[in-house]
């Protein structure tokens, strides 16, 4: 059974950085896609990034150029960053991996965004 494990999330003023890792129970580097969603508090949630075996990276329009997303097959975590946090960007954060089709999900990490 595949276990993700999100960290890095907690409050941080606007104007810093964001960066929460998912740690995985598996060995990635032949996973087909490991990505990241996001929740905000009343909304739907959201796909922020994927990528993709042979390291194909796609991001949702309204999120590329606000995040980027990596990963290190040796550690067998991947990673999502953000600068220039702001308000909006108030959200549960949540990975994933798509093996033959099959979801699985980290149970997400609160990240808080004060003014």
């Amino acid at each position: 059974q595949v276990q993700l494990v999100e960290s890095g999330g907690g409050v941080v003023q606007a104007g810093e950085s964001l960066r929460v890792s998912c740690s995985t129970s598996i060995s990635i580097s032949s996973v087909d896609v490991v990505g990241w969603y996001r929740q905000a508090p009343g909304a739907q949630r959201e796909l922020i990034a994927t990528i993709a075996l042979g390291e194909e990276t796609n991001y949702v329009p309204s999120m590329e150029g606000r995040f980027t997303v990596s990963k290190d097959d040796d550690k067998n975590t991947f990673t999502l960053q953000r600068i220039d946090l702001k308000p909006e960007d108030t959200a549960a954060y949540l990975c994933i991996v798509i093996i033959n089709g099959a979801y699985t999900w980290g149970r997400g990490i609160q990240v808080t965004v004060t003014t």
